[in-house]
């Protein structure tokens, strides 16, 4: 018998369409076909008025999730019952019509079942429509042409079918074998067709597949979602998510749903909370997150017309937009949006672990029981027992007496080893409002919370659960805010939190002695002894004052003022967290920033920071913060640079400021380049040490000053000579060019990098005595390595061409220097600054802007043809952001003293800079 859809299961926007009332819609079908004889007009008639209703209700559910863009429940049931109904005409004008038969036989019935999303009735707008032809024996011709003609149906109108064709006792069989398939069976839906068929399959998976397996379908789901989250990073804040398959998506929402539904034959999430699996408060928060997390994959789809599921950098900025978002407390849109995602993800892994707890009692983790059987463990405290392989609470009540176990059961887990029972998670999460303003003043709690950082060895085990948990921010009111924030930068690999905790676990590594070899300065400091509850303090608030419109640093050390006291700390540890929030920035800045070479930049960043304590401090600080961004942040290059300026600063603080100075460097190279010169006779020596300016001396290593001391040797007025090789402490490939000296000589070496796909991580240019250039580059290929051997002579040939006249940079690195699409909504407003106090015989010029390819030729071709000459350039690079540091001098050798000039280049540079970015976006 045919009926309407009923309206209380469709989106009230939809409800009224004609495709939806089954028997006139299947009648209009029936009578398009009346008249047409041929089978393949009468298809393609079908497949039009399919077509064209079905782009009606696409057009009017989009229209009705734009009004409310957040909550997609009523968006996806929309989808699933317009399928629904296209699935349904078609398998009735397809059984009825197109292949009628007069005398069905029991053998020649079938039953068309939605499984998968679709069978959930969960589907996106790109989602596949995956459906099983259920048959009561072997398969009959009349049923193979009915399915051949449906799917000729779904491919013409371009939808995306998955199907089997399978009968009962198949599903059976293959169920049993695969648990892919036997996931697929659990979400199967009547569609269309002969419904007893259906009826018999529930009855035989029930009682021939689910009953008494649920134990080897729990472990495999679980063993599938590890090995899912692995596949997509492991982590739940990686920076383009998957929606779907990602840590904290979709798809560990639909494993819990799944599980219930094996064990427990539930139909709805809803139900879980009937069966005891969940608590009401819980399940609204299993309900709001899936909510957000389809509205979020529709709205992915509806952007990118097919089945995207990956929140890219690009689509980020989309979403946020279609979701109502916008800029707010000086951060952009898409940081609020993804900050929500990320929070979404957390409560997901939160109700996971929720989840599981019940399970337990049944069906015990394996690897809880093995972990307890092979470890020797510490005695548990009173009020605590071990449970599966974890610390549980004996009472509740007795538990809740003393609010101060809210913090001690993770220092418990921590002092023994155990992992937390999700029940004791549970009991922590439901109470949060016991920790209040006194608790937060008490001496014995702070004692506590230090202790958990101090006093066993993997704080951050502690910290990332309390975090998750919202312990933390509970008991740091002013780390609420950073928690789930997440920076629009590509730089940074993790939330704020996350971040924070990722340099405490670095500096707890460094205690361990397990980064020696990669960190033997920062290892070095720790094991001659610091204060230890100051760098974990400084560590734990070094970002808490980020995502508002002040500076972080500022604000953070503000808060900090705050927080340090009530945590415990004298005056003296107070004063010296405050100092190190404030100035975390600088000595990565000094390195990476400026030139460490000239004497005023160490001079300078001893004044700030006064002490060998502070400057000990600060050092292993900046490492771990460094460290701490995320993957391959750290190198060779940037540890260069900091041991250089700890030891330099060391140095100028122990003997003092004033014996910091060009002098005394340029006495010391002389000496190291004539011990270096072996062989070489005291006259080519002699000619050698006086051929350089001041500056040349203090500004390379005695290496490189060897390498263009034999590049200079006789070397004619016409030649060019280069030599190339990878330069390990500096984790860069060094270029050394000696060429006689004209104009733009640097702005021509950077073009001719840009065209071999070189990146300039750092520069020196000099010119001689004798009118002979002498410039170095060090340089890395796109992925941040050196560059490799073999590409060497194209660069080499490259150059010369460049030289030559041959290749004109500025024209051949126009198709060149595009910005990816999915990197381009990156955004980082321009900065041009001029010091003149920086150092003593140069201005610097620092421009922090958005990075692309060419855009250190376009800088030094702006300065070049405002007749400025550039000692050296130090480049700093932040994921899509960059800061280019020039030290120059005008034609007259003089600094940029005058206004009027250092105006008119700024607006030059910022010029240069806005053509090249509207080129580069292509």
């Amino acid at each position: 018998m045919t009926r309407p859809f009923p309206a209380d299961e469709l989106p009230e926007t939809i409800v009224g369409h004609a495709l939806f009332d089954r028997a006139r819609f299947s009648a209009h079908l029936a009578g398009l076909c009346a008249d047409v004889t041929d089978p393949r007009e009468r298809r393609a008639l079908i497949v039009r008025t399919l077509t064209a209703a079905r782009n009606e209700v696409l057009a009017t559910v989009a229209a009705d999730f734009a009004t409310h863009p957040r909550a997609a429940r009523t968006t996806v049931r929309g989808y699933a019952a317009l399928t629904d109904a296209i699935v349904w005409h078609a398998f009735e004008v397809t059984a009825k019509v197109l292949q009628p038969i007069s005398n069905p036989t029991e053998g020649e019935r079938i039953t068309v079942l939605a499984v998968g999303g679709y069978g959930r009735a969960e589907m996106a707008p790109a989602s596949d429509v995956d459906l099983l032809f259920l048959t009561p024996w072997k398969m009959t011709a009349w049923a193979e042409s009915v399915i051949e003609t449906m799917l000729y149906i779904f491919w013409d109108m371009r939808l995306k079918v998955g199907h089997a064709s399978r009968t009962v006792k198949d599903c059976i069989r293959l169920g049993r074998e695969d648990y892919t398939i036997r996931t697929a069976l659990l979400e199967r839906r009547y569609v269309a067709g002969y419904e007893p068929l259906a009826d018999e399959l529930r009855t035989r998976l029930r009682n021939d597949l689910f009953k008494n397996t649920a134990s080897d379908f729990i472990e495999a789901k679980l063993e599938e979602r590890a090995q899912r989250h692995k596949r997509q990073g492991g982590q739940r804040y990686v920076l383009e998510p998957n929606v779907k398959e990602g840590k904290g998506g979709l798809r560990d929402l639909q494993t819990l749903y799944w599980i219930g539904k094996y064990i427990h034959g539930v139909r709805r999430a809803a139900e879980l909370v009937g069966v005891g699996l969940f608590r009401k408060e819980e399940y609204e928060s299993f309900a709001a997150a899936e909510d957000f997390l389809w509205a979020v994959r529709c709205h992915l789809h509806l952007i990118t017309a097919r089945a995207q599921d990956q929140l890219t950098f690009d689509l980020q900025v989309e979403v946020a937009a279609r979701m109502g978002y916008g800029d707010a407390g000086g951060r952009r849109a898409v940081e609020h949006f993804m900050q929500d995602y990320f929070r979404h993800a957390t409560r997901v892994g939160e109700l996971t672990r929720v989840f599981l707890t019940t399970l337990e009692a049944t069906h015990v983790k394996r690897e809880a029981r093995l972990a307890g059987l092979l470890r020797r463990r510490k005695k548990m405290r009173e009020g605590y027992r071990i449970d599966k392989g974890r610390i549980n609470i004996v009472s509740e009540a007795g538990f809740l007496d003393d609010k101060l176990n809210l913090l001690r059961i993770f220092e418990e887990a921590l002092r023994t080893g155990y992992l937390i029972h999700p029940e004791a998670m549970r009991i922590v999460a439901a109470n949060l409002d016991l920790i209040d303003d006194d608790m937060r003043e008490d001496r014995e709690a702070t004692g506590i919370f230090l202790d958990l950082m101090l006093k066993h060895g993997n704080p951050e085990r502690a910290l990332r659960r309390m975090n998750e948990l919202g312990v933390l921010s509970a008991f740091i009111p002013e780390f609420e805010p950073i928690v789930a924030m997440m920076q629009f930068n590509v730089y940074h690999h993790y939330t704020v939190d996350e971040h924070t905790i990722q340099t405490i676990s670095t500096l707890a590594q460094i205690e361990r002695h397990e980064l020696i070899e990669e960190l033997p300065l920062s290892s070095a400091i720790l094991d001659a002894g610091v204060n230890r509850r100051v760098l974990y303090v400084a560590l734990l608030l070094h970002d808490i004052g980020k995502g508002r419109p002040e500076d972080h640093s500022i604000l953070g050390a503000q808060i900090a003022r705050k927080v340090a006291p009530r945590l415990g700390l004298n005056p003296e540890e107070c004063e010296t967290v405050e100092w190190l929030v404030r100035y975390h920035l600088i000595m990565s800045d000094m390195a990476q920033k400026r030139d460490i070479s000239d004497p005023r930049t160490v001079r300078d960043f001893a004044k700030i920071v006064k002490t060998r304590k502070r400057l000990d401090l600060l050092t292993v600080l900046t490492v771990c913060d460094i460290r701490g961004v995320g993957p391959n942040t750290w190198n060779n290059w940037k540890a260069m640079l900091l041991r250089r300026l700890h030891a330099e600063t060391s140095e100028a603080l122990e003997a003092g400021l004033e014996n910091v100075n060009r002098a005394k460097r340029e006495d010391e190279a002389k000496r190291a380049l004539r011990e270096a010169l072996v062989g070489w006779d005291a006259k080519d020596i002699r000619r050698e040490t006086g051929r350089h300016y001041d500056p040349y001396w203090q500004g390379l290593s005695t290496d490189t000053q060897a390498v263009f001391a034999t590049l200079l040797r006789d070397i004619p007025d016409d030649a060019i000579r280069i030599d190339l090789k990878p330069d390990p402490d500096h984790d860069a490939t060094r270029a050394c060019f000696a060429l006689a000296d004209h104009p733009g000589i640097f702005s021509r070496l950077a073009g001719a990098l840009a065209l071999v796909g070189a990146n300039v991580v750092d520069a020196r240019t000099y010119t001689s005595k004798d009118g002979y250039a002498t410039a170095v580059f060090w340089i890395q290929d796109s992925e941040g390595h050196p560059y490799e051997t073999d590409r060497l002579p194209r660069l080499r040939v490259m150059i010369e061409k460049t030289f030559k006249g041959e290749v004109v940079a500025r024209e051949a690195l126009k198709d060149r220097d595009k910005i990816k699409k999915r990197e381009r909504q990156f955004q980082f407003p321009t900065h041009v600054t001029i010091d003149n106090e920086g150092s003593e015989i140069y201005t610097i010029i620092e421009v922090d802007t958005r990075d692309r390819p060419g855009l250190l030729y376009d800088l030094t071709r702006t300065l070049a043809n405002n007749n400025i000459y550039i000692a050296s350039a130090v480049i700093a690079t932040y994921g899509a952001q960059v800061v280019d540091s020039f030290y120059v001098k005008d034609m007259f050798g003089l600094k940029l003293h005058a206004r009027q000039k250092q105006e008119s280049l700024e607006r030059k540079l910022r010029q240069a800079i806005t053509e090249g970015a509207e080129r580069a976006q292509g």
